[in-house]
């Protein structure tokens, strides 16, 4: 598990990267249902990352709002970036409704943009506390 601030960072620059490369992806003209499916795995890769650190136990298969719902939990600061996941969320129920159509304006570039979201407040957490109480 990694506690170590220097762990974590790295780990979410890890992330960062990955983001960077679907953004890529993204405008090389990625479909949105394989975007939005690299998105959501990307984001719950993220917040398993937290959990790992805040010793916070979960589901192995927890979606994207169970993550959350356990990350949060005794830690209400996490409500940043509720939304964030619930964005994603609705994006993924949307198409798999055939309800493209109620998706949002660019919704390929706000995939990416939510996720940088997350990642930014991740991080800026983990430096902000410097690895204690994450």
């Amino acid at each position: 598990m990694m506690t170590e601030p220097n762990g974590l960072i790295s780990a979410l620059d890890g992330a960062q990267g990955r983001i960077d490369a679907l953004a890529g992806q993204q405008a090389a003209g990625m479909p949105l249902p394989e975007l939005v499916a690299a998105g959501v795995a990307e984001a719950s890769a993220m917040l398993r990352i937290m959990l790992a650190a805040e010793h916070k136990p979960y589901a192995h298969d927890a979606d994207l709002l169970e993550l959350w719902k356990a990350l949060v939990k005794g830690a209400p600061h996490w409500n940043t970036i509720r939304d964030n996941c619930r964005e994603l969320v609705f994006y993924q129920n949307c198409l798999k409704a055939g309800r493209a159509d109620a998706l949002p304006a660019q919704p390929e570039r706000m995939v990416i943009h939510t996720l940088r979201h997350i990642c930014l407040y991740l991080r800026s957490h983990v430096e902000q506390n410097n690895g204690d109480d994450v």
